[in-house]
């Protein structure tokens, strides 16, 4: 299947590993111009690297630049002003409880996961409407539709992102620009890693039995995976998908309980 963009210009946040960059492969192998972005510009060049290798002519270049900062975003901005296709990604707060929430936390958690992503919308919104094609794809969490309560935290800030996203898109579909939201659920990257580790921690069980557990929590029994995830990323941001916006599509298993 032809998604109908090659040729178009990407950039992916918080992309050196984990969803971003599976976001980047899929939109790669369909020969979009990929930006990748991380803080760690090492970090950066190998997952470029691994891209141009694996895919044969695969365009891929990236900017290091911490998002979550006005002069990071002011870079990206300068160093790429006109995308086509935004992925807005970043890592969230640690798990805690209603103790940890201060009010420093909270900003943190707004400043990583709500604001990078609606100032990015900000500066590239308007080029895609004048060019009449724009994709902007927010990865925020399965847990906007069913928040757990040690997650809370990470789950308030993409719900805010999530709730923007829906008041933007209606504005800007008319021009075919169109928003929507991946919402995973334990799909197989670092940050299972890093949740399989602090189970370990926890409960004093080995790694294998930490990812069993996590397999078992899901319907399907197993962990997403990476390229499963990219794949979604990929159609929604294509030529074909341009009249589903302001959506928020769950990639979890068929573990959602609910019917909306």
């Amino acid at each position: 299947m032809d998604l109908g963009i090659k040729g178009r210009r990407a950039f992916i946040s918080a992309s050196s590993q984990g969803l971003g960059l599976a976001c980047a492969e899929a939109l790669a192998r369909e020969g979009v111009h990929v930006t990748l972005n991380g803080r760690n510009a090492e970090k950066l060049e190998k997952a470029a690297k691994l891209l141009r290798e694996t895919l044969a002519g695969a365009q891929v270049d990236f900017i290091a630049a911490d998002l979550t900062t006005p002069e990071g975003r002011a870079l990206i901005i300068q160093t790429l002003p006109d995308v086509d296709i935004l992925v807005n990604n970043n890592a969230g707060p640690p798990p805690g409880k209603l103790d940890d929430w201060t009010e420093e936390a909270l900003l943190g958690a707004m400043n990583a996961n709500m604001i990078p992503g609606v100032q990015l919308m900000r500066a590239y919104v308007p080029g895609m409407r004048a060019r009449k094609f724009g994709r902007i794809i927010n990865i925020t969490s399965a847990m906007v539709k069913t928040p757990h309560y040690i997650m809370g935290l990470s789950t308030s800030a993409r719900t805010a992102l999530t709730a923007i996203s829906k008041a933007i898109s209606a504005e800007v579909v008319v021009d075919n620009v169109t928003v929507n939201n991946l919402l995973p659920e334990r799909i197989d990257t670092p940050r299972q890693e890093f949740m399989a580790q602090r189970m370990m921690a926890q409960d004093g069980i080995t790694h294998e039995e930490a990812r069993r557990r996590i397999a078992s929590s899901i319907n399907a029994k197993r962990m997403g995976k990476p390229e499963e995830f990219g794949a979604a990323c990929a159609f929604l941001c294509s030529s074909l998908a341009s009249y589903i916006s302001g959506q928020n599509l769950q990639l979890d298993g068929g573990s959602y309980e609910g019917l909306v």
